[in-house]
């Protein structure tokens, strides 16, 4: 049995879960909602504080995708309840950020701005015109925004300028050398 599928989630005070007719696991709590449609073989049940995820065969997909059914459950009820944060810093001479209404001006060394649109699920805050603090409900949506923002100029190995997650290491490589 898998052992990540296995292991109960601990439901907080104030979640909420339900199970809907179709399979549509809506998740509800201070910081807002959240809903997902569970896989044919896969089975969701309260039991008091906690929810269990259940299989129900043994077919080696079934067994895959139990893990990440309990998984998805997991972030959706963490995310609900505490929300999940990415940080992201900007290195660079002249490089910034700023967020001008909907969009997030990135000054990147290009001759124009780059304009990144943000979406209506996530905040988006800029501190020191340097940190891009990216906070949401979505594990997978603040994930992926984090990502296509550093998209836009990764952090390079030679002068390691760039947009870098926070705390990331790069790696330097030393330049060409005169003969």
């Amino acid at each position: 049995m898998s052992r990540i599928g296995k292991t109960p989630i601990k439901l907080p005070k104030n979640v909420k879960v339900t199970v809907a007719e179709d399979r549509t696991v809506l998740v509800e709590g201070t910081k807002g909602k959240l809903s997902w449609v569970l896989p044919l073989a896969i089975a969701l049940r309260i039991d008091g504080e906690n929810i269990i995820i259940d299989r129900g065969n043994e077919l080696r997909t079934t067994r895959a995708l139990h893990g990440l059914a309990r998984a998805l459950v997991n972030n959706m009820v963490h995310g609900v309840h505490e929300g999940f944060r990415r940080d992201l810093e900007i290195q660079g001479v002249g490089f910034r950020a700023t967020v001008k209404g909907e969009y997030l001006d990135l000054s990147i060394g290009y001759s124009h701005p780059v304009l990144f649109k943000i979406p209506k699920e996530i905040k988006l805050v800029v501190t020191d015109n340097t940190k891009i603090s990216i906070e949401g409900i979505d594990k997978h949506l603040v994930g992926q925004v984090a990502a296509d923002i550093r998209a836009y100029y990764p952090p390079e190995p030679y002068k390691g300028k760039g947009i870098r997650y926070a705390g990331e290491q790069v790696r330097r490589k030393e330049g060409k050398t005169v003969q």
